[in-house]
């Protein structure tokens, strides 16, 4: 199991890279990621060519639901960021899930 500051950073690295895409530009989009096995849950804006405002809440109820949200393992995220696992074969094999609005998802599917 993968700490919060490996997460945080991991998070950084492939937000970032998906932030300063060309197909993203003009994106403005809140943001989650659900670490399901450190019972957490990262939040933060993507927009402007950058990911932005990052912060940790524990999962719960009072937690806002983000235009695009992410659920994987922590271990998940850092063989993403390793570029162990492709995110479209972690998603097929449910190891990652993602849900958002059809205009999103459609966006997400050039930039993943």
């Amino acid at each position: 199991m993968a700490t919060m500051d490996q997460c945080l950073i991991a998070l950084e690295e492939i937000l970032g890279d998906l932030a300063s895409s060309p197909a993203a530009a003009g994106l403005d989009r809140s943001l989650s990621c659900r670490l399901t096995d450190l019972d957490e849950v990262v939040l933060g804006r993507l927009g402007g060519g950058a990911v932005r405002d990052l912060h940790v809440l524990p999962h719960g109820p009072a937690v806002p639901k983000a235009d695009i949200r992410l659920t994987m393992t922590s271990d998940d995220l850092i063989a993403l960021t390793a570029g162990h696992v492709h995110f479209g074969q972690a998603w097929a094999t449910g190891r990652v899930k993602l849900e958002a609005g059809l205009r999103d998802l459609l966006r997400l599917r050039k930039l993943l």
